[in-house]
């Protein structure tokens, strides 16, 4: 299945982006659905948009959120659409979503773009969960609209976007009246909705636009974006499709659909890097992550059957490392910061991609300062020990916590969890280390010699694409973020759990399941009541 994952705010559908100064005003109409419910097309669009606010638009210090259609904000997730969608197709779906989410509040935390939920009128499910993840929520008092997370009472399955975790971790609703909420099929409004913290503010009808005006003005105030800089337009990826795979100028993936294995490879950049005020969008820093961030999301969605991904880099590493350099040693320029967040934000989206990752360390890669991020992050590192053909791994100021995983840590910390000792001196280390220094510095797996290589990495690959993809999942997503937790990990390790059973259960999808029967006339679900 083709999925057009790229827009533009000419091609937007659901969509309306326009801006006064230093206030953005992101109002959603979606075309089809007359209570704004929301599909892949629509979450598409709105993470288009954020990030061409980061980039083409510095002067932008605060978002407002709003609806176009009269008293209704974002009645959640199309629910027809995702009753009829396939199990993985549910899942990826809700992940992505929730990453959009995250990338909201990574901007409003990291690039001072602070975000307003103007609540027009009724906010419920995924569309309450999109305004939790603003920095703050305004709804009309109106006398009918309202907050509210009704999945339990209505679908039987849960606030798939992180609603849960948000309302009692981010927004410090109390347990008890989170539990009340949650079953509250109607939802909460006006003044109680205040005083539970679901809502920051409940304004009269008359007011309203006044009043989420000088909200706006109040968190641009706060905001550190430059005010007098130009942005840099975002260019079209235009990936490459043919029977092999998918072409981009810094990326390539390959599908072998017969062993259920990709090769996912990035070419590092050439020639010295640029200065700060010379990056660009077309800069290797920018365009290779966008690249490889467009990859991973085609791997999720159009490529469900593929089990084990081959992690590849080839290039010089001493311009790797000095485009680290440079982007570490600038990283107060806005677009620079930028450049680095959404570094940050890709790498994550690797860690939180359902498939085996396995690096591959042979002669020609590349896996140095940002690049050995690919191999930090994969579930496994294999790396060829072979004088006649040398291969290296060499860290740089990047891998120091510049880009952090979900739990707060570096890679390179979370590998080594509990070593902070041993951390320091593989960051220590000066230039690049042989497979067998990096065999012991923990930075791979394994360094198979000439003569074992080609067979030890087929039987590992061989194995792995053989093993249940469900108890692979919980497998990686039980290894992958050791150390502490975070409203990030949580969200993420329950989307897991819960996706991977409750959407699979006969109350919420069995042919008598509450998701199944939803908007069904006269139809009641039958649920199993044993608890498990």
């Amino acid at each position: 299945m083709e999925i057009e994952i790229e827009s533009h705010p000419s091609r937007y559908r659901h969509w309306k982006l326009s801006f006064d100064g230093p206030i953005a005003l992101l109002q959603m109409d979606v075309q089809e659905l007359k209570l704004n419910s929301y599909d892949l097309p629509v979450d598409l669009e709105l993470s288009d948009a954020v990030q061409r606010i980061r980039f083409e638009h510095p002067e932008v210090r605060a978002v407002i959120i709003t609806s176009l259609k009269e008293r209704v904000f974002c009645a959640g997730a199309n629910i027809p659409m995702l009753g009829a969608a396939s199990h993985p197709f549910k899942v990826n779906f809700c992940k992505l979503t929730n990453e959009t989410r995250l990338a909201m509040e990574d901007a409003s935390a990291h690039s001072g773009i602070k975000f307003l939920a103007a609540l027009n009128g009724t906010a419920s499910g995924g569309g309450y969960e999109l305004a939790m993840a603003c920095d703050e929520i305004l709804l009309v008092d109106d006398g009918s609209s309202a907050v509210s997370l009704p999945e339990v009472p209505l679908l039987g399955v849960l606030a798939g976007t992180g609603g849960l975790t948000r309302l009692v971790d981010k927004r410090k609703v109390r347990r008890d009246l989170a539990d009340y909420f949650a079953t509250l099929a109607e939802g909460v409004r006006g003044r109680r909705a205040v005083e539970w913290r679901l809502v920051d503010q409940s304004v009269p009808k008359s007011g309203f636009s006044r009043a989420v005006a000088e909200r706006a003005k109040a968190l641009a105030a706060s905001s550190d974006r430059p005010e007098r800089s130009e942005g840099v337009e975002l260019e079209p990826l235009d990936p490459k499709r043919s029977a092999a795979g998918i072409d981009y100028r810094h990326v390539s993936l390959r599908r072998d659909q017969a062993r259920r294995v990709a090769e996912l490879t990035v070419r590092g950049p050439v020639g010295a890097p640029p200065e700060p005020g010379a990056l660009s969008p077309s800069s290797w820093a920018i365009r290779a992550f966008r690249e490889l961030d467009d990859a991973l999301v085609r791997l999720r969605l159009e490529h469900l059957e593929v089990g084990v991904v081959l992690l590849k880099t080839s290039g010089d590493p001493r311009w790797v490392l000095a485009l680290d350099q440079m982007l570490a040693s600038n990283r107060g320029h806005w677009l620079v910061r930028e450049a680095l967040l959404l570094q940050k934000r890709v790498l994550k989206r690797l860690d939180m991609t359902s498939k085996t990752f396995f690096a591959l360390v042979e002669m020609g890669s590349c896996f140095s300062g940002v690049l050995a991020e690919l191999a930090l992050a994969a579930d496994r590192a294999y790396m060829l020990e072979d004088p006649n053909r040398p291969t290296s791994i060499q860290l740089s100021p990047l891998n120091a916590g510049l880009l952090p995983m979900g739990n707060g840590l570096s890679r390179l910390e979370t590998r080594l969890l509990g070593e902070r000792d041993r951390v320091e001196e593989v960051l220590a280390h000066r230039g690049p280390l042989s497979p067998r220094e990096a065999l012991a510095a923990g930075l791979v797996t394994f360094a198979p010699d000439a003569l074992d290589w080609d067979d030890e990495v087929r039987l590992a690959v061989e194995e792995r694409a053989s093993l249940s993809p469900d108890a692979l999942t919980g497998m990686e997503a039980n290894l992958r973020f050791a150390g502490p937790e975070t409203m990030e990990t949580k969200i993420f390790g329950r989307l897991s759990a819960w996706q991977n059973w409750i959407f699979q259960r006969p109350n919420a999808v069995g042919e008598r399941g509450a998701l199944s029967l939803y908007g069904k006339a006269g139809q009641r679900p039958s649920f199993d009541l044993r608890r498990t």
